[in-house]
């Protein structure tokens, strides 16, 4: 068992119950126990863990994400609550009607900010990251021309070779979808915290994604994954690795103008878009809001 700043990975064999609020894990050989109040995901990865019915309810009822992965140690899937308290009718309906023009608008930020964590992630790398600056100033409004998926073409090469494709089976490939889906994970589990459905995206529209708005808000901290992977020599998806990409979310950035952690960012950032959609608050004239700094 090991656990960071409110994440908690599972990667024996244990059994996973509920005590006075407080998650106990029995392995083998010792006994931990944890507020759950405290807590963000649980990641359970392995098979040989077995979790009670009352320690998930009271999990979910806390907004805590629990992860399982398969056999091939990638997320498989993750609890998601039925009917947050503060989903209604009317906060469904204003999501379905979000103001066109405000949607284009986060869009297009999300874009802006997202490619420039790309290029400051080559540029952190000590590599040239012309190519990616020059897509960047032709965004326009919504990214009609989709620079977003020209830079990605570019991008990935820059940082694992010229070879390298994303829809190669791979070692560094499997350590990207680990990391990216533990990201989706947080970033979903503070939409539906906010009473919002994570399948009506502001771009992604993929009727068999359930998680389209999810894949929507997590796309600037990407980067912050892709800059780990880059720098190890990753020769297959182990624990370390695996621990290595959880712990990224108690990594500290400055996220407008104070130094967080990842995940405190990832919360702040979301609940900031879903009040700008909602017509709640103005997003500033700049990214900077959507900006990440690693500190």
């Amino acid at each position: 068992m090991l656990l960071g700043w409110r994440n908690l990975i599972i990667s024996q064999h244990a059994k996973i119950s509920l005590s006075s609020g407080n998650l106990l894990i029995h392995t083998d050989t010792e006994k931990f126990h944890t507020p759950i109040s405290s807590l963000n995901v649980v990641v359970i990865q392995t098979l040989q863990a077995v979790i009670t019915t009352a320690a998930v309810a009271s999990l979910s009822e806390n907004h805590v994400k629990i992860i399982f992965t398969g056999r091939d140690g990638q997320p498989i899937c993750d609890t998601s609550e039925c009917y947050p308290k503060n989903r209604t009718a009317r906060l469904i309906s204003s999501q379905v009607n979000w103001d066109v023009s405000r949607v284009a608008n986060l869009w297009t930020r999300i874009v802006i900010a997202k490619l420039k964590n790309q290029v400051s992630v080559v540029e952190l790398l000590n590599k040239n990251a012309d190519v990616l600056q020059d897509e960047l100033d032709k965004i326009e409004l919504n990214d009609i021309t989709n620079r977003e998926a020209v830079v990605a073409r570019k991008y990935f090469p820059l940082l694992f070779g010229t070879d390298f494709s994303r829809s190669d089976f791979t070692p560094v490939n499997a350590a990207l979808n680990y990391g990216y889906s533990i990201l989706l994970s947080m970033v979903d589990r503070v939409i539906v915290a906010q009473g919002y459905l994570t399948c009506f995206g502001i771009h992604h529209d993929n009727a068999g994604n359930a998680y389209n708005l999810g894949s929507d808000l997590m796309e600037p901290f990407r980067p912050i994954t892709d800059y780990w992977v880059a720098q190890q020599k990753i020769l297959d998806l182990t624990p370390g690795v695996k621990l290595g990409l959880v712990r990224l979310f108690d990594l500290e950035l400055t996220y407008e103008g104070k130094t967080e952690i990842l995940s405190n960012v990832i919360e702040k950032y979301v609940v900031d878009c879903l009040k700008y959609l909602a017509l709640n608050c103005q997003i500033k004239c700049n990214t900077k809001n959507l900006f990440l700094e690693v500190v």
